[in-house]
């Protein structure tokens, strides 16, 4: 620097001769100066006017692909960020609008879906004429204001607040679970100091026990208190508070308790640091060394959108992704933690049981002919196959076109009963749709308890009831719900009174706009579910829910194969086919009773774990999980959706429809299709509404379409559908993670 500036004083009295004593350029002066014009700029001075005007700043991207919605194009507002101009709808806050003007503000506290605390300060920015920075997460937009993201007042705000961050937090990144995922790691890169000026003793708090599930090291907590608020408004347990004052403030339970929430699992997803984590996952894995799978879940009837981390052969961990129409961003404890039951209970080798009763490892070759010939000697109407409650669309569809050819028409799924009315799409799925829920304000719940049969569809009530102040009614056994209801009765007596006029809660579903009923599926195990939905659709009838843009009555499906099975025709004849059958083929199906089951009859398992069905199988077959197969599930708002295969296979498993594929030319009866294309264009002549992924098709609304029955409704209560809410299908019950959490937050 000291060069140049004695290099620009030697230089100064030669430019100074120069301007004070221009001369022409000649050949004998050729250093002098000559000065060039343009001459569209002498001809045309309001041209290079406009060339000096600054150009329209190009269109940028919002933050996350976000989208705004105007409820009223009268109240948008123009704000400035940045320079930039963005209208915005009244109502949003500072922050919101620097997304939608794409510019990332760092924050903790703030979460788009809990209230706003405000209590971190990370997100400060200047706004125009505002004596000091501002918290953009509760500052909301005035019309005209002027937004300042990247001043050197903002970013010396933020550094400030980072330091008061880092004062008592310990340096625990190397052996931190949250490490490389870290919103604290990634803001003190950005805000950071190389260096710190506290020398006291760093402050440290006692660790809680919230249970198997989350492990906590609460000196690492920086106070922002999403865990507190996501309890108390979205999981609507109030199990975790804030306790003392200044430096002594920490997060904890009030008293010696564990979190008992079925969504307790996603305080891991918004923590910003490594205060809460995985127990499960504890020192397992980095988050680098994992390979993300987008897939959906089987576990229940929602089919949540998750995303399967694997390394290698192994299921790491499963977490939640985005979607606002199913899961929005949250999934349940057992969706999230039932991946350990992937690895224990497996079944790998197809297995015949011999005379001793001992199963014994044989080839493929070997099992699939003792099965069918078995199956050619037995009389086709004595021919039964039952689909599991985990089985995917293809499987199911390969599993009836087999047991047809075979000559039997005894398909049926587990959890859909004998002889369901199947006729109409409206009578057997949520016709609201998950979303539309937020658009009732009553609710009447039919022999339903959604926080164990469906905890995202709860959340999703729940979220109604607190924007709305909905009510909600009950019929049915006593259930712990999250929200104020009503319970009205346990039986059906309750159900007749509401369906003649003559109970109170008739005049709230009459004064709704939109009142929706949901009955549960556990009631299709009863012998008077026909009379009962009779009674369901007069109901509708009288308080008129059934229009165009608004079908109010609806079903709440338990298993993630009961709505493709209904669609594909799986249902049994009247007649008791367990009762009279000879030749048994459980697809997964472990839940169902075969006490009435014929001594002499064959029972062949085709399966992915050693469960309940295994006890009573000849032959067993085994078959992969939704975590190695690529398969169509359609929830129990009719939308189809795909799983995707993220680990290998286990030994000498294969896919389930390839299994029955193989098996009926084995059998002599060969299915008209070999890969899975084949399978799928099969299913668009049965039922093309699977093959629209991600599409909901709209059930038909007519009542009038609907047969009438006169059965006589049996006075005995509803019962409960799911006993245990951790232990509901062959993976949770193998799964060790559910175990402790059936013994430790179901014990009374």
């Amino acid at each position: 620097m000291g060069y140049i500036l004695r290099a620009l004083r030697r230089s100064k009295p030669l430019l100074q001769s120069q301007l004070s004593h221009p001369r022409l350029p000649s050949p004998q002066n050729p250093t002098s100066f000559r000065y060039i014009s343009s001459t569209p700029d002498l001809q045309k001075p309001e041209s290079s006017a406009e060339a000096a005007a600054e150009e329209p700043p190009a269109p940028r991207t919002p933050v996350g692909g976000a989208r705004i919605h105007f409820p009223k194009p009268d109240d948008a507002i123009e704000v400035f960020v940045d320079g930039y101009p963005i209208k915005i709808p009244k109502g949003m806050t500072v922050l919101q609008a620097c997304e939608v003007a794409g510019v990332d503000i760092p924050r903790f506290c703030y979460h788009s879906r809990l209230s706003i605390a405000g209590n971190c300060r990370m997100c400060l920015v200047e706004v125009e004429k505002s004596p000091k920075p501002v918290a953009s997460c509760a500052m909301p937009a005035l019309p005209g204001m002027k937004i300042k993201t990247n001043t050197p007042v903002a970013k010396k705000a933020r550094e400030g607040v980072m330091e008061f961050l880092l004062m008592n937090h310990p340096l625990d990144c190397p052996i931190c679970d949250q490490g490389g995922e870290c919103d604290l790691q990634d803001q003190s890169m950005a805000f950071g100091s190389d260096r710190g000026r506290f020398t006291e003793m760093k402050r440290s708090v006692v660790d809680k026990n919230l249970g198997p599930l989350v492990k906590t090291v609460m000196t690492r907590c920086i106070q922002c208190t999403r865990c507190v608020r996501f309890a108390t408004e979205i999981a609507g347990v109030q199990d975790l508070g804030m306790l003392g004052r200044g430096s002594g403030e920490e997060i904890g339970t009030y008293v010696e308790k564990l979190m008992t929430s079925e969504l307790s699992g996603n305080v891991i997803d918004i923590c910003p640091v490594g205060a809460l984590t995985s127990k499960p996952f504890a020192f397992k894995a980095r988050n680098w060394e994992l390979k993300g799978t987008e897939s959906i879940d089987v576990t229940d009837a929602v089919g949540s959108n998750i995303r399967i981390d694997s390394r290698g052969p192994e299921v790491m961990r499963i977490v939640p992704r985005l979607n606002e129409d199913i899961n929005e961003e949250w999934i349940s404890d057992k969706t999230r933690f039932c991946y350990d039951g992937l690895k224990r209970q497996r079944l790998s080798d197809p297995m015949i049981r011999g005379p001793d009763g001992r199963f014994k490892a044989v080839t493929w070759r070997d099992a699939l002919a003792v099965v069918a010939e078995v199956a050619h000697q037995v009389k086709p109407e004595e021919i039964v196959g039952i689909a599991g409650q985990l089985s995917d669309a293809e499987s199911m569809l390969a599993l009836k076109d087999f047991l047809n050819k075979m000559g039997s028409n005894k398909v049926l799924c587990e959890g859909n009963g004998s002889s369901p009315q199947a006729d109409l799409r409206s009578g057997y799925l949520l016709n609201t749709n998950i979303a539309g829920l937020e658009k009732a304000d009553c609710f009447l719940l039919v022999g339903t308890q959604p926080r164990v049969e469906a905890p995202m569809v709860n959340a999703r009530i729940r979220k109604t009831v607190r924007a709305t102040q909905a009510k909600v009614a009950y019929i049915g056994p006593p259930s712990d719900f999250n929200y104020d209801h009503q319970h009205l009765g346990t039986g059906p007596q309750t159900l007749l009174e509401i369906a003649e006029g003559r109970h109170p809660f008739c005049s709230a579903l009459l004064s709704a706009k939109n009142p929706a009923i949901m009955v549960g599926a556990g009631l299709f195990e009863r012998k008077d579910k026909d009379a009962i939905f009779s009674a369901v659709e007069t109901i509708a009838k009288f308080v008129k829910v059934m229009r165009p843009d608004w079908n109010g009555p609806s079903v709440l499906l338990l298993n993630a194969a009961q709505a493709a099975a209904l669609d594909l025709g799986l249902i049994s004849d009247p007649t008791d086919s367990i009762q009279s059958a000879k030749f048994l083929y459980l697809m997964g199906a472990d839940d169902v009773s075969l006490e009435k089951l014929p001594d002499d009859a064959f029972v062949v398992y085709q399966g992915h774990h050693g469960d309940r069905g295994v006890y009573r199988a000849n032959v067993i077959l085994p078959s992969v999980a939704f975590s190695e197969k690529e398969g169509t599930y359609e929830n129990t708002e009719g939308c189809s959706q795909w799983t995707v295969p993220a680990v290998p296979t286990v030994g000498d498993a294969r896919d389930d429809w390839k299994i029955i594929r193989a098996l009926s030319e084995v059998a002599g009866v060969r299915l008209p299709y070999d890969n899975l294309g084949a399978v799928r264009a099969r299913i668009r002549m049965v039922a093309p509404n699977l093959l629209r992924v991600d599409e909901r098709e709209q059930s038909t609304v007519s009542a009038a379409l609907k047969p009438e029955f006169h059965q006589q409704i049996s006075l005995a209560p509803f019962g409960t559908a799911v006993e245990n809410f951790y232990m509901t299908d062959s993976i949770s019950r193998a799964s060790k993670i559910m175990a402790q959490c059936s013994s430790a937050l179901l014990k009374r």
